[in-house]
């Protein structure tokens, strides 16, 4: 007391700490093919800021063999507690149980139940989806296909198909495949799959290489290559190679009129030359009898790095189940 009245000591307030930012959100993604798997941890605007990958013998691993190989690259994620985890993988899928049911080249993959296994792994939500059909979510929510409620995604060179956004959702019915086996020939060569004339039979960096040693060129040849020489033969075999992916695309268009088209893959090498072959057919198939409200269809080359592609494809997945 001074005085009567009741003293008031003020005490000064503490010294303020260090501000802790709170940790970044991330995404996950894993791409499951033949012979390789890759994990990535993908930020929430799509960059790739860790990534792991092991490979496999796709003809002779057994199913422990994927086991080891998804505990190896599942380690990155460890420190970054993903949103989720999305799973690009090769085959026919079966998305509600989280597994593949087979692979034409991998015989170790046959009913692999993946998300459980990652799920294990890791604890975090998992998901999974048949890779080319699972770009297009990559691409809607970080590339060419951002703001668009319809359009189509194609992977290019060693593995083909196509992943569809239509006004909103990616199709992906039970049992659907990615448009590689679609017939373009009934009369074709013999597939992977055992059927003839399948869209893959002549519209892969397989085909390519095929072709090229038909028309007189014994060394191995990529399509920047041929590109790059420009003569009589080389030109010729790009442009047929161009139809031939149009080909799988025309049919594309005369089901679901997405109008744009996004490249990747081994499309990059083919220049502007090739996507304007590819355009150019694409819009002389759609010509004929559309409706004046359709699109006229679009052709654009994706600039992502082509290792990114499905990736990003896994980490759209979980982005759009947030």
């Amino acid at each position: 007391m001074i005085d009567g009245r009741s003293s008031l000591r003020l005490v000064p307030d503490p010294a303020p700490g260090p501000v802790v930012p709170a940790p970044a959100r991330t995404l996950g993604a894993v791409e499951l093919v033949p012979g390789r798997i890759t994990a990535a941890v993908v930020t929430m605007s799509g960059a790739v800021i860790a990534r792991a990958e092991v490979p496999y013998d796709a003809a002779t691993a057994a199913p422990g063999d994927i086991d080891a190989a998804c505990a190896v690259v599942s380690r990155v994620f460890g420190g970054h507690a993903p949103d989720g985890i999305g799973v690009a993988a090769a085959g026919l899928i079966d998305t509600a149980a989280g597994q593949v049911i087979e692979v034409n080249d991998v015989p170790a993959l046959r009913g692999y139940p993946v998300a459980d296994r990652l799920r294990a792994l890791t604890g975090r939500p998992v998901r999974v989806e048949h890779r080319a059909r699972l770009q297009v979510l990559g691409d809607r929510w970080f590339g060419a296909g951002r703001g668009r409620r319809t359009f189509a995604s194609v992977s290019t060179g060693e593995v083909l198909g196509v992943g569809i956004l239509y006004d909103g959702e990616v199709l992906a019915p039970p049992g659907g495949r990615s448009g590689a086996h679609m017939t373009v020939s009934a009369t074709g060569d013999t597939c992977t799959c055992g059927r003839r004339g399948c869209w893959k039979t002549v519209a892969t960096t397989r085909w390519l290489r095929e072709r090229s040693r038909a028309a007189g060129d014994g060394s191995p040849v990529s399509l920047g290559a041929l590109v790059e020489r420009d003569d009589t033969s080389a030109r010729r075999v790009v442009e047929e190679y161009a139809q031939n992916l149009a080909l799988g695309l025309v049919n594309v268009q005369q089901l679901f009129a997405p109008g744009l088209f996004v490249l990747h893959g081994e499309a990059r090498e083919g220049g502007e030359r090739f996507r304007t072959l590819i355009e150019e057919r694409l819009r002389a198939d759609s010509a004929d009898g559309a409706s004046a409200a359709a699109e006229q269809p679009r052709v654009l080359v994706s600039g992502a790095a082509v290792d990114d592609v499905a990736l990003l494809g896994g980490a759209g997945l979980v982005l759009s189940h947030l």
